[in-house]
């Protein structure tokens, strides 16, 4: 489309606004002080702002001085899947300044960040779990069995240290430890900025993905890793109990007290970060956790399957049991 021309000549002007048809929509405000209306010029994002206090008169006889053509303002969202991967991560980098996001931040998390074609794949083809609990148990938890009660010891003071301050046992949280990533050995090695501008890009869940990737941008701004460290599953999981960003930004904690919060590395960072998660959706401190109980509801929060979730108070319940 030539910038200027009049992608739909239905637009009129009515009490010094601009009322688009259903096929323009707005891509900034709606209100009498100026409207803006995207003309879906995909690869330059033009907009058309139409000043207030023009007289009534259709849209395709307006003066050109009535109309001016701006670049799109960077506080606008980019939409989901259109035009190229590119001109898109320019338009985030943009919305991140625009929700105060360092440019120093911005420019090392997304500069050459590329579409992530293995990423949709993984998105696309997830197949739905239907293994059972006696399934799922039987095989994730005996092979981890002797490692978790290992770790249990090794890290008894930490772990007596946690549970005093949030409430949570042990047990639980090297039960999650373990079958999230065998206790750190599988963090995953997807490139978390990379991954979760892919599915940000794409239209399945969108605004889901952008607001992981900007708390992706803030976790580099505030300082707890670099853009280089931040590797894990596909989805954007990061760490040893695969913290979505949003909740590395709510929940981690600089439990050995180094100055970082660091899931990475850091066993007790990792272990009280969990807890600190459990505590905040309402963990009863001395109550069990088996299924029906309120701190079963509360490790439900933490994956909402009921499989993965009987699974992981089957496996504290083993380790609480072990010699």
């Amino acid at each position: 489309m030539e910038i200027g021309a009049n992608p739909n000549p239905d637009i009129s002007i009515t009490r010094n606004c601009v009322e688009p048809t259903a096929h323009i929509q707005p891509c900034f405000g709606r209100g009498c002080l100026g409207q803006i209306l995207s003309l879906g010029i995909k690869a330059n994002r033009y907009c058309v702002l139409v000043t207030p206090m023009i007289p009534h008169l259709p849209f395709r006889a307006l003066a050109v001085s009535a109309i001016l053509l701006i670049p799109a303002a960077s506080a606008v969202a980019a939409p989901c899947g259109t035009g190229s991967f590119e001109a898109w991560l320019d338009d985030v980098k943009g919305e991140a300044a625009a929700k105060g996001i360092s440019q120093a931040a911005i420019a090392s998390g997304l500069s050459g960040v590329t579409l992530d074609k293995a990423v949709l794949s993984r998105d696309h083809s997830q197949k739905v779990f239907n293994q059972s609990f006696e399934e799922f148990s039987g095989r994730m938890v005996p092979p981890r069995l002797t490692r978790g009660a290992s770790l249990m010891k090794q890290y008894g003071s930490v772990l007596g240290r946690i549970e005093e301050k949030y409430g949570v046992p042990g047990e639980v949280l090297v039960a999650i430890w373990g079958l999230e990533t065998d206790f750190g050995v599988n963090v995953g090695k997807f490139p978390t900025i990379r991954s979760l501008a892919t599915l940000a890009y794409d239209c399945r869940r969108s605004d889901l993905f952008k607001a992981e990737l900007m708390d992706a941008l803030r976790l580099v701004e505030r300082g707890d890793l670099a853009p280089s460290e931040m590797r894990g599953a596909w989805a954007g999981e990061i760490g040893q109990t695969q913290f979505m960003p949003s909740s590395y930004i709510k929940f981690a904690v600089d439990f050995d007290g180094n100055g970082r919060r660091d899931l990475l590395r850091s066993a007790p960072d990792v272990l009280a970060s969990t807890a600190n998660y459990l505590a905040s959706y309402g963990w009863q401190r001395g109550k069990d956790w088996e299924p029906g109980s309120a701190n079963f509801a509360v490790i439900q929060q933490w994956n909402k399957s009921e499989v993965y979730s009987k699974t992981i108070a089957y496996f504290a319940s083993q380790l609480a049991r072990a010699p």
